[in-house]
């Protein structure tokens, strides 16, 4: 076996943990799960031969001294925690000479690790996700290509969402959370930056959801909405493209995901993350005092936050989703909720769950405009569609987990030595990674289409 006689400490046990753990076992790794919630690790390494489970906080001091004790027998450490941790951590993995992986951005503060990763000779490897991740690795596939027959990138275009799959989308807002609703919903939030036809273009949060457009994906027989992300000029850089006119990431949500959350979260007020006392307060008596109403009932209130959004007989949707959220209701906010960003989510979380046998979806497209020498033109899209498996791993558990997987086991076996920090945007680090994640059952496939203009 490949792995025979190493380890690899996992750190977190949450929803994308599950896949990498077989993986490594199954390349002869063994594998240690650490978890502040045991329980959650003891779900994951269940049945699996190779791998144990271990109860470990690393916000506490008796964590870390219990993280000291596991990192001196790993080959390499895997950070699925929040990021804000992952510079803890790959510190510990420096001082104790290993390997360290995530599938979070770089930080500035990660970034700093760089020149002494480098003269200890290991390996950092950020951003070996599936967004990111996959997305890096499957750009630069093609810009690659095109470079090696001397063309330039002229546009691209980049959109990735987690969905549900559409034999399971049967919710108003087409959504359902495989991770945490206030992650999502703060996404929403995020100031966005782009280029366009060689404008450079900002968004404010607020007004994100009001620049939607719709994207046909003939796979799928449907359009989905797609809005900008963050700053996407970064990449520019990154990905060695300085002749392009338009380069823009975003997500991709199910139809009515943008003005539905733009109408109740930015406009109504539930994206509000000031600090209130709900104790003793139901949803509908919350919406009273956002929109300064005196409606004695659930019709009247219906009629006052149509008139506060202003929204017209096109927009009614809007009311029939907050109705079945339950925002109309006289029921209580739990006590422990302090914002009404928080309510929201509770609400979201509660309702917008995968039940059992329902499955997910990971939608990625690429669409580049590439020039040639000779001024010929193409238009190259690369599409992933990949659906969850029924009562077993998501969609998004595979492509988030798998990829890292991939990358420690390159690492390990010494087919991938370049030290300090790394992203997956380097032909000796995607290619295997692409070639093994199609190679796998299911498959993991990206198709390219390619056509002249």
């Amino acid at each position: 076996m490949s792995g025979s006689g190493k380890e690899v400490l996992v750190l977190g046990a949450g929803m994308v943990v599950r896949p990498l753990v077989p993986y490594l076992t199954q390349h002869g790794y063994r594998v240690v799960v650490a978890s502040r919630t045991l329980a959650k690790a003891q779900h994951i390494v269940e049945g699996i031969s190779g791998a144990k489970a271990v109860e470990c906080d690393v916000d506490t001091d008796e964590g870390k001294a219990i993280l000291e004790t596991l990192l001196p027998s790993a080959d390499a450490v895997v950070s699925l925690l929040p990021y804000l941790l992952h510079p803890f951590l790959a510190k510990r993995a420096l001082a104790h000479n290993k390997h360290f992986f995530t599938t979070s951005y770089v930080s500035p503060a990660m970034r700093e690790l760089d020149e002494e990763a480098k003269a200890k000779n290991l390996v950092f490897i950020n951003e070996c996700g599936v967004d990111p991740g996959t997305d890096h690795m499957s750009a630069m596939q093609i810009i690659d290509d095109v470079k090696s027959k001397g063309g330039k990138i002229l546009s691209f275009t980049s959109y990735c969402g987690g969905l549900p799959a559409p034999d399971s989308n049967n919710n108003p807002l087409g959504y359902k959370f495989s991770w945490s609703a206030r992650g999502v919903l703060l996404a929403s939030t995020n100031n966005a930056i782009f280029l366009q036809d060689g404008e450079k273009k900002e968004i404010q949060g607020k007004d994100l959801f009001d620049s939607f457009h719709l994207d046909y994906i003939p796979e799928l027989s449907s359009e989905f909405e797609t809005y900008p992300n963050r700053n996407s000029l970064q990449y520019i850089d990154v990905y060695g493209i300085t002749t392009t006119q338009t380069m823009i990431r975003g997500t991709y949500r199910n139809k009515g995901w943008c003005p539905t959350v733009k109408k109740l979260g930015a406009d109504l007020g539930f994206l509000d993350l000031t600090e209130r006392n709900f104790q003793g307060v139901t949803y509908a008596q919350a919406l009273r005092e956002m929109i300064n109403s005196q409606a004695a009932d659930k019709e009247a209130l219906k009629s006052d936050v149509r008139a506060f959004l202003k929204l017209d007989a096109s927009k009614e949707f809007v009311i029939s989703t907050a109705e079945w959220l339950g925002l109309f209701e006289e029921e209580p906010i739990p006590a422990k909720i302090k914002t009404r960003l928080d309510a929201l989510c509770h609400k979201m979380e509660t309702k917008m769950q995968y039940s059992a046998g329902e499955r997910d979806m990971l939608l990625m497209k690429h669409t580049f405009i590439a020039e040639y020498p000779e001024g010929k033109k193409e238009k190259i899209t690369c599409t992933l569609i990949d659906y969850g498996l029924p009562n077993g791993d998501s969609s998004m558990a595979r492509t988030v987990s798998l990829p890292v997987a991939i990358s420690i086991r390159l690492v390990l076996e010494g087919k991938f030595t370049t030290p300090g920090l790394q992203i997956p945007i380097i032909k000796e680090l995607y290619e295997p990674i692409l070639q093994e994640l199609e190679a796998l059952e299911p498959s993991i496939k990206f198709v390219h289409h390619r056509e002249a203009l």
